[in-house]
């Protein structure tokens, strides 16, 4: 009797870690991604077809099959506006990986370092209590706004990356924001043709956090 009540527990253990085991590979061959950002996710100017997180649906799309991909952009979205809509979107959602395109607005409306130092971390952190990987996609703003603050407004993403443990992508504009032909007239936006641009620069540091630690 208890040679066969053993036996049964032990099948049963095994069990429970081969279907755990199964719910894990599930997961991660069908990732849920998280975008969280402003206008520059939000495909402002062009349809969403068009836009960067798209084209990055399209793109892993071979590679992970049942990916789903949320965009929860907003154009004009803060720092504290994302902050207060996370939380919903991390219980509805339950995603893998949190991508976090947040702060141009902040520094375009002169919003002070410290706010959105905080904010940007509360964000991650979130995040990552959820279960969710995070990537940091970091924005700069033009020089007029003052050398001190432009340095201190790029250095708080990738610091608020290091306290955090959140990796940073590069930014997302490098290769474009001097380009007039892939610039909307506002000098701001990215036009259509740019966008296969703006997902080359961060799709690397997205990959590897689809790769897990």
């Amino acid at each position: 009797m208890q040679r066969f009540l053993f036996r049964a527990l032990r099948t049963g253990a095994l069990l429970c870690w081969l279907l755990l085991l199964l719910a894990h590979s599930s997961r991660a061959a069908s990732p849920t991604i998280l975008v969280l950002g402003d206008s520059l996710s939000a495909a402002y100017g062009m349809s969403l077809e068009q836009g960067w997180v798209a084209l990055m649906e399209a793109r892993l799309a071979p590679s992970h099959p049942q990916l789903a991909v949320v965009n929860a952009s907003i154009s004009g979205e803060t720092s504290a506006g994302g902050l207060r809509r996370l939380p919903a979107l991390l219980a509805e959602h339950r995603p893998d990986l949190v991508i976090i395109e947040l702060g141009g607005n902040d520094g375009l409306r002169g919003f002070p370092l410290a706010t959105l130092r905080g904010n940007l971390t509360n964000l991650v952190q979130l995040a990552q209590q959820a279960g969710a990987r995070v990537v940091l996609v970091p924005i700069e703003i033009p020089p007029n706004y003052g050398a001190r603050y432009t340095a201190g407004f790029r250095d708080t993403y990738r610091e608020v990356a290091r306290d955090t443990g959140s990796l940073l992508a590069p930014f997302i504009l490098e290769q474009v924001a001097l380009e007039p032909g892939l610039m909307q007239d506002d000098g701001i936006h990215p036009t259509a043709a740019a966008q296969a641009t703006l997902l080359a620069t961060i799709l690397p540091t997205i990959e590897q956090a689809l790769a897990g630690p």
